[in-house]
C-alpha cells in the first residue's frame, strides 16, 4: 500500500493538473482542427501532417487523463514525452525560445512524480 501525499502536495498537484489539462486541451484542439499556424509549424518540422494529428491526439488524451484520478500519472507521462519532442523540435528545427515547452515539460514531470501512486499496477 502506498502512502497518500500530504494535503499541500495534493493541492499543488491538482492545481498543476488543472492548468496543464486546460493548456493541452487547447493546444491539442488547435492541432486536430487544422489551425493554420499549427499546419505551418508541422510543415516546418517536416514529418508530415499525420504527426500533427498524432501530437494533437496525444495532447487531448493526456489532458483528459490528468482529470481522471486513476490515470493522472499516465497522462503526465504521455505529456512528458510530447514535451520532450517539443523541446527537441525547438532546439533543432523550429528555432525560437523553447522556454514554454521546458516549463510544460517540468510541470508534466512534477505531476507524474507527485501522482505516481495512480500508475496502473500500483
Amino acid at each position: 500500500m502506498t502512502a497518500t501525499p500530504a494535503k499541500p502536495i495534493l493541492y499543488l498537484a491538482w492545481s498543476l493538473q488543472l492548468a496543464a489539462a486546460a493548456i493541452f486541451l487547447m493546444a491539442g484542439y488547435k492541432k486536430l482542427t487544422g489551425d493554420p499556424q499549427m499546419v505551418e509549424v508541422f510543415a516546418t518540422v517536416g514529418l508530415g501532417q499525420w504527426f500533427r494529428y498524432l501530437t494533437g491526439g496525444l495532447e487531448v488524451a493526456g489532458a483528459l487523463a490528468l482529470l481522471w484520478p486513476r490515470r493522472i500519472a499516465l497522462g503526465g507521462a504521455v505529456l512528458t514525452v510530447v514535451m520532450i519532442g517539443a523541446v527537441i523540435a525547438h532546439l533543432t528545427v523550429l528555432g525560437g525560445s523553447p522556454l514554454l515547452a521546458i516549463v510544460l515539460l517540468a510541470a508534466c514531470l512534477m505531476i507524474t512524480a507527485m501522482r505516481r501512486d495512480t500508475l496502473p499496477g500500483r
